[in-house]
């Protein structure tokens, strides 16, 4: 269906709050549920597979920057860019009044030292899987080709963020004690950042979206959409620790 034809469906939308749940139920398909990410929860992986998962990850890390980006980069709607680019600030950090914030990014780096990887190690992606690779290529791409304001509304991920941060925050002293406690800093960074990046990005969405009943239903689909890439992300990760075991094992 058509932008214009999402824009002149004639059904009745759905009133703001079923909307908005309609959008939070999505978070039954978040990856928190994924076999990894339980494991991860439960203290099953190994060292490997805990390191293997920071070092992946980090082409997520660098890729968000690049996707918000490109999103400010179709956007003609300067408020939205002006609070969009905080998004950016977070990742790549910034100096605005003197005040430096080494950023999101530096933050997964130390993240990756503190499981015992070096600086190079992770930022060289020497141990990125390509299925990895593939599905992140896949977000940013989605977010440089279509609308903008379907790209923000992939960005509503983030209403389940804080619950797996939280999680990590938790459970990690206990199940990976070897992890240097400063290495979480990025999950506690996020807690706040997740939640603030959702208040603008949900308001949109319910705004915008809520023109047409068929383009709510575009929402959900573009929600789902980012749900399945960050769900193919982790399969990759998993099939790529597995490999590393099996390899082990054998030699």
């Amino acid at each position: 269906m058509t932008q214009l034809a999402m824009m002149n469906d004639t059904r009745p939308v759905w009133p703001a709050d079923q909307f908005e749940e309609l959008l939070r139920q999505k978070g039954t398909s978040y990856h928190i549920y994924h076999p990894f990410h339980v494991m991860m929860a439960e203290g099953k992986l190994t060292k490997k597979q805990l390191q293997g998962w920071v070092a992946n990850r980090f082409y997520y890390q660098i890729a968000i920057p690049i996707k918000d980006a490109a999103i400010m980069s179709n956007c003609p709607d300067r408020e939205i860019r002006r609070e969009w680019i905080q998004r950016i600030h977070d990742h790549d950090g910034c100096n605005i009044g003197g005040v430096q914030d080494a950023g999101g990014i530096e933050a997964w780096i130390r993240l990756g030292e503190a499981v015992g990887l070096t600086r190079e190690d992770v930022t060289s992606l020497r141990l990125l899987a390509p299925a990895a690779r593939f599905a992140v290529d896949a977000y940013v791409n989605f977010a440089r080709q279509q609308p903008w304001q379907e790209a923000i509304a992939s960005s509503l991920t983030e209403m389940f963020a804080p619950h797996i941060h939280q999680q990590r925050i938790d459970t990690w002293p206990d199940q990976y004690p070897w992890v240097q406690s400063e290495g979480l800093q990025y999950f506690k960074n996020r807690l706040t950042q997740a939640r603030r990046d959702v208040q603008h990005g949900l308001r949109f969405t319910l705004d915008y979206f809520s023109q047409s009943r068929a383009l709510q239903e575009r929402a959900l689909e573009i929600l789902q959409f980012k749900l399945d890439v960050l769900w193919a992300l982790a399969d990759a990760i998993m099939l790529s620790q597995c490999e590393i075991e099996i390899k082990g094992a054998k030699s």
